[in-house]
C-alpha cells in the first residue's frame, strides 16, 4: 500500500514536465528561420542572429518585410507566408532561445 504515494509522486512529476517540454518545441514555421539566422550561418550571409532577440524587434522587421516597408531580397517572400499570430509565436520562441 505504500507504493501509491510513490506512483502518485512520479505521475505528478511526469505531468508537470510536459508543459515545459511543449514550451521548448519550436512553433510551426520557426524552422524556416534557422537556415540563415543561427550562429552556424555561412560567413557569406550578412544576417543577424535571432535567438534571444526582443520579440517586438522580430515582429517589426517581419511585418516590415511583409508589407514592403523594409527592403529585402528573400525575407519579403518568406514573411508573406505567415499570419500575425504565427509571427508572434515564432518571435516569442526565438526570443526565448539562448
Amino acid at each position: 500500500m505504500k507504493t501509491w504515494p510513490v506512483i502518485l509522486g512520479i505521475a505528478t512529476v511526469a505531468a508537470s514536465s510536459v508543459p515545459a517540454l511543449a514550451a521548448s518545441l519550436p512553433p510551426p514555421g520557426a524552422a524556416s528561420c534557422s537556415g540563415c539566422h543561427t550562429s552556424g550561418a555561412p560567413a557569406a550571409f550578412s544576417v543577424s542572429r535571432l535567438y534571444g532577440r526582443d520579440p517586438g524587434e522580430i515582429m517589426t522587421a517581419m511585418t516590415g518585410f511583409r508589407d514592403g516597408t523594409l527592403p529585402a531580397t528573400v525575407m519579403n517572400r518568406i514573411a508573406k507566408g505567415f499570419s500575425d499570430d504565427e509571427l508572434r509565436a515564432i518571435a516569442a520562441w526565438l526570443a526565448a532561445q539562448k
